[in-house]
């Protein structure tokens, strides 16, 4: 089965755009999709990425202007300054890392996690949620159709941590430097709106093949 890597952070605005559109790309193509959430603010200075909190003030209103253009466009609902996610130097450091590790532990137990990672963004971007709290996560997770409890359990496993580490060092390898990037037999694709040529891609993989 061909294999799509969707490399981001559960703190994405772009990430959460891309969930319908990947869910549907994924079940109409057929294809294994593995989640990797990776540590963003570790990576992204090293691979050319310039995190939002550091750009200059005009790059920084024209992020929100595309914000609200994306969000009327796909009718899906977004607060362009959700109340949870950090404007200035975040008093968790692992704020927006805990859901992913989430993410990951659901994913290794064989679950299909794209359902929770869309939940955990629409809560945070859409439901001005706090996400970086354990009893928020375990809601979400549970109204998804997880056990959340179990899922937070996991959180800081030997596994779990071993594949955020991984996927953190994967990402380094490939140069990742934004969220989301998504990865097919080793081609790049940068954002939610570069969907429809990894729909492209996939097209000509099963062409290929028949």
């Amino acid at each position: 089965m061909t294999q799509l890597d969707c490399f981001y952070s559960l703190s994405s605005p772009w990430a959460y755009f891309a969930g319908p559109q990947l869910q549907d790309i994924v079940r109409r193509h057929n294809v294994k999709l593995v989640l990797k959430p990776y540590d963003f603010q570790l990576v992204v200075p090293q691979t050319g990425g310039v995190p939002l909190k550091t750009r200059p003030e005009p790059r920084k209103t024209y992020h929100a202007l595309e914000l609200a253009r994306w969000r009327d466009y796909l009718g899906m609902p977004m607060n362009l300054q959700p109340a949870h996610y950090p404007q200035g130097v975040a008093e968790d450091v692992n704020w927006n890392k805990k859901p992913g590790w989430m993410v990951i532990a659901a994913q290794l137990q064989g679950l299909d996690a794209l359902p929770l990672s869309h939940a955990l963004l629409r809560a945070l971007w859409a439901q001005e949620r706090k996400t970086s709290d354990a009893d928020v996560r375990i809601a979400i997770a549970n109204e998804a159709g997880y056990d959340g409890a179990a899922l937070h359990a996991l959180e800081e496993s030997a596994p779990v941590q071993a594949a955020y580490k991984a996927y953190t060092d994967e990402a380094v390898e490939k140069g990742i430097f934004g969220a989301p990037i998504f990865v097919l037999n080793g081609e790049r694709f940068w954002g939610q709106d570069r969907l429809m040529f990894v729909e492209r891609a996939l097209d000509k993989l099963r062409a290929a093949k028949s």
